[in-house]
């Protein structure tokens, strides 16, 4: 009883460091988020946290739902704009990845996203469709509380659900890489030097999208080339970058999100970063799948040489060691020197040996046989070979 207790406080002990951290986690990155606010001081274009909840039910279960719910209200109270409203934000920003968690549950979703199907499923179900909880309670909140006019519904909600999807499309894609990730090996230094060009790459890549010049289409040869050769371990880091980038362009409304209105340039950085997301996971998860592949069928083929060296070591079968004179019912064919079955020879008039083609059995010649009136011995139904020897 004594262990069972201890056990049960320990899981619980557990339990409440998690949501502990999370709630952390969800703060921090929220205020981070904040810095590229469009709307009220409270409606940004990317929105960490949710990506952060999404990957932190994904790896922790639902049970971790309260430090989402805590660290959602930590950030609201201070912003406002009355306490039923910050209350209505945090329930969206609870029940959105909660809502995205069962959508990937639901269809099969695993978190090494070495599949097609798990890079779409995050893509439209995760980001798209569950973070509109979020982007339509918020909104609607603070239309109701007078913070935004009616008339702003529909930009507010366009900022909101950007921000909430691009979180998911950037953030849980590199916190699921990086729970995987592994110390790479120091012998490789031809390795070291394409990754750490491929990083300097990506920030040269992320400062040509926020200049004046129109350049977010760079982005794409940079993702191509991260995940061919280092798959989702590259193409997910490049991802978040390249995005971040495009955001803060958004922001300041350079380069191609200069001139436009809000909605706009919502419309066009969800776009970008639904395509870079989109190339950069999709791309890894095919790799990944066609070098899942090729080891499956190279290990089919070891087993396969191996099977086949077992049987070529161990065929030899008695028959082929013996020969064809020691093998059972070999000795019925001799038919010189066969008894007839009246006890004499049976052999033809010319000396040999005469035999029924029906039944198997050496006749002898009338004069040469058994008398007529002793019984004849049932002969076995066996096939005899006629002799070789004349």
């Amino acid at each position: 009883m004594t262990v069972a207790w201890r056990e049960r406080l320990r899981r619980g002990g557990t339990a409440v460091l998690e949501i502990c951290i999370l709630a952390a986690l969800y703060y921090g990155s929220a205020r981070l988020g904040l810095l590229q606010q469009l709307v009220r001081g409270q409606v940004t274009p990317v929105w960490p946290p949710s990506g952060i909840a999404v990957a932190a039910l994904l790896m922790r279960g639902p049970r971790v739902w309260p430090g989402i719910t805590l660290g959602a209200f930590l950030v609201n109270i201070t912003l406002g704009p009355s306490v039923p409203a910050v209350l209505a934000i945090m329930a969206g920003n609870t029940l959105a990845p909660l809502c995205s968690y069962a959508l990937l549950r639901r269809t099969g979703f695993r978190e090494e996203l070495d599949r097609l199907r798990d890079a779409l499923v995050l893509i439209f179900l995760g980001a798209f469709t569950g973070m509109l909880v979020s982007s339509t309670t918020g909104s609607a909140a603070l239309v109701l509380s007078g913070a935004v006019s009616p008339d702003r519904f529909w930009s507010t909600w366009m900022v909101w659900w950007t921000g909430d999807a691009t979180g998911v499309l950037v953030v849980t894609p590199v916190l699921l890489v990086l729970r995987r990730a592994r110390r790479p090996r120091i012998g490789q230094p031809a390795r070291w030097g394409e990754g750490l060009l491929l990083a300097g790459a990506a920030i040269a890549v992320g400062f040509l999208e926020a200049s004046p010049t129109p350049l977010l289409f760079l982005a794409f040869p940079l993702l191509f080339w991260a995940a061919f050769r280092f798959q989702l371990t590259g193409a997910a880091p490049c991802a978040l970058v390249v995005s971040t980038f495009a955001i803060i362009a958004a922001a300041r409304r350079t380069g191609p999100f200069a001139g436009h209105d809000l909605v706009s340039n919502m419309i066009t950085l969800q776009a970008f970063n639904g395509s870079a997301a989109l190339t950069a996971l999709l791309l890894a998860a095919f790799l990944g799948e066609r070098a899942q592949s090729q080891r499956e069928i190279e290990q089919a083929c070891v087993q396969l040489a191996e099977m086949v060296s077992k049987i070529t070591a161990g065929d030899h079968h008695p028959l082929l060691t013996r020969g064809p004179a020691a093998t059972p019912g070999m000795d019925a064919g001799k038919s010189d020197g066969d008894v007839s079955p009246g006890g004499g020879e049976g052999r033809s008039a010319d000396g040999h040996a005469a035999v029924d083609g029906e039944t198997g059995t050496a006749e002898g010649d009338a004069g040469e046989g058994a008398g007529a009136g002793e019984p004849r011995a049932e002969e076995p139904r066996t096939r005899q070979r006629p002799s070789p020897h004349p």
